[in-house]
């Protein structure tokens, strides 16, 4: 897990190493392990390294191999590198490290573009092949690893965050019309391409993008997801027991595949509950697992101790737990913000930051639950929009998803940054492309490969980063997405959502954990603002900076500073803490 930072110029100049530098220092806290450049003609690469699959230096990036002619830069982990290394000896290459990154290379060298197909993992890489002169990006199937970039005639920019490329200048730091109307509709969740500026882009889940020298582009998409039942029926039984085994196979790669101990993160909901039980399962001992907590209010407990303790207790883990108090919440807010490649609305993401700090002072990696909600339907909605009898498919999911509706998105923005009803377009869109037999497989396709990618998998990704620790998703290992995506959404929506998961809990877990009300990493300072929290997003909003730039209508803020409490999302986010973090991320990343 690393950081990654790249140039390429079209303008026959060389590589600006001066701007390489300064976004590798964007990019430490990602990689604490080692820094590196190289430079070949126009272009420049960069790299901070967390070491986790051979620690040698060999291992160090950028990598360079001299006999092919080939560079890279890479962030993630192929979790079938040992195969491929095997295969590819087979083919006559020789190895001069024993890690992951390396096996990249060849494969480039041997299957050209579609390398990535044959990568099982999380990947953001960039290669330099210097005999085409042509630089090849790619992204995992679910974007669990970030890339970003810009363009222009002059030079083509990428890193895996946008403060690196903030940090490198001759950004179009205006606000994206699009980027800005998802972000306020779908959670805090801005699709590929777009961003919340206009300058910077994301490359999308499952792409690859091919740059020449002289600047042409392509970008293609190698992997989709169909959401169809199989030609083969399957009683329910046998989807269990496919699940099961599929499930317990992403958890032993993401285990076994590292030279670092690996544990969990706990939150004593029934997903990481079940990752700890499924590495018994397959005899993994001495488990290292860590939770959070934070201060109660009358309305929500800032804690789920109780699962977590209970199901620590059960596999007699090595536990950690870590409660927070408010006032170093909101004494840390700032860095937490500081540590979003880009706004971040999610209440967790400041506990995942807090926690994080926590855990990266006693390992390295870490496995996570994000994601099996999008794949097993596990959120509250989704039982919602399955009944919705009337209405398109966008009507139905937005009745219950969108944070906010069009038509009040106009009376919050003004009218400078207004544009079409972007997000519902997008939506649809997404929503009627082929390969999903019915609605609720469509919701969940989308869910899995777009939705998610700028939520949870972003968030996690971000604010373990920050502390230098790996943070592993066996939820989205793509084989067992691809199985799931296939199970009739009856069987996942069962007893509430989830019921591929609950049975399989059967027998591993405490049933108190199985039945519980379905949780989250509980903040309830950014959920029921009041006091000290209330004062600081007030100060945000009243700021002469937030009323110069025009962003939101007055009245829409006053409304909401007048009774904070009385106005959350469909998804009980507060729309208040909204308006006010990304203000706030704005003033600390662009003005």
């Amino acid at each position: 897990m690393c950081g990654i930072c790249g140039e390429l110029r079209f303008d026959k100049q060389p590589a600006d190493l001066a701007t390489i530098q300064r976004m590798t220092a964007c990019l430490e806290r990602r990689g604490p392990d080692h820094g590196g450049s190289f430079s070949d003609g126009p272009l420049g690469f960069g790299h901070r390294r967390l070491a986790v699959i051979d620690l040698s230096e060999h291992s160090d990036q950028p990598l360079v191999d001299q006999e092919l002619c080939l560079s890279l830069v890479f962030n993630g982990a192929i979790y079938n590198y040992k195969e491929l290394r095997s295969e590819l000896q087979g083919k006559g290459y020789h190895f001069f490290s024993e890690g992951d990154s390396e096996v990249i290379l060849k494969a480039w060298h041997t299957w050209g573009e579609a390398c990535v197909e044959r990568l099982h993992g999380m990947f953001a890489f960039a290669i330099w092949d210097e005999h085409k002169h042509q630089l090849f990006l790619a992204r995992d199937r679910f974007g669990i690893k970030p890339l970003y970039y810009t363009a222009d005639t002059e030079r083509f920019r990428f890193a895996s965050n946008m403060q690196a490329l903030l940090a490198a200048g001759d950004i179009d730091t205006r606000i994206n019309p699009i980027g800005l109307h998802h972000q306020f509709t779908l959670h805090g969740v801005v699709p590929a391409p777009h961003t919340i500026l206009s300058g910077i882009k994301k490359l999308p889940p499952a792409h690859t993008l091919l740059i020449e020298a002289g600047g042409r582009q392509k970008l293609q998409q190698y992997w989709t997801l169909s959401a169809t039942r199989p030609a083969t029926s399957r009683s329910d039984d046998d989807w269990l027991e496919a699940i099961h085994e599929s499930l317990r196979a992403a958890v032993r790669r993401r285990n076994e595949i590292a030279d670092v101990p690996v544990g969990v993160l706990l939150s004593g909901g029934l997903d990481s509950s079940l990752l700890v039980a499924l590495l018994a399962e397959i005899g993994a001992t001495d488990i290292n697992t860590f939770s959070v907590g934070f201060e109660d209010t009358p309305q929500e407990e800032g804690n789920e101790f109780v699962y977590s303790d209970m199901v620590a207790k059960h596999y007699a883990t090595n536990h950690h737990r870590y409660r927070v108090p408010n006032a170093e919440v909101l004494q840390r807010l700032p860095e937490a913000v500081d540590a979003m490649a880009e706004p971040m609305f999610g209440q967790d993401a400041v506990a995942f930051y807090l926690l994080a700090e926590q855990v990266s002072k006693k390992i390295k990696v870490v496995q996570s639950g994000q994601g099996a909600d999008e794949v097993f339907g596990g959120y509250f909605w989704y039982p919602r929009m399955q009944s919705e009898a009337t209405g398109s498919a966008v009507e139905r999911f937005a009745k219950h998803y969108f944070d906010r509706d069009h038509s009040e998105l106009l009376q919050m923005i003004s009218g400078d940054f207004c544009g079409e009803d972007y997000s519902t377009q997008l939506i649809s869109k997404l929503l009627a492309e082929p390969g999903a037999d019915n609605f609720m497989d469509a919701v969940l396709r989308m869910d899995t490969t777009t939705l998610i990618v700028d939520d949870p998998v972003k968030r996690v990704d971000n604010m373990t980063m920050a502390w230098g620790l790996e943070a592993r998703v066996p939820f989205l290992d793509h084989q067992l997405v691809e199985l799931a995506a296939q199970c009739p959404p009856e069987l996942k929506l069962r007893e509430g959502g989830k019921y591929p998961l609950k049975a399989m809990a059967r027998g591993l877990l405490p049933d108190a954990v199985i039945d519980r009300p379905k949780g989250y990493f509980p903040m309830p300072a950014l959920k029921y603002v009041r006091g000290e929290f209330l004062d600081f997003m007030r100060d945000i909003l009243d700021s002469q900076v937030c009323r110069e730039r025009g962003l939101y209508n007055r009245a829409y803020v006053e409304m909401l500073l007048d009774a904070p409490e009385q106005h959350h999302t469909r998804l009980q986010g507060s729309k208040l803490w909204h308006l006010a973090l990304l203000e706030f991320w704005l003033q600390r990343n662009v003005d």
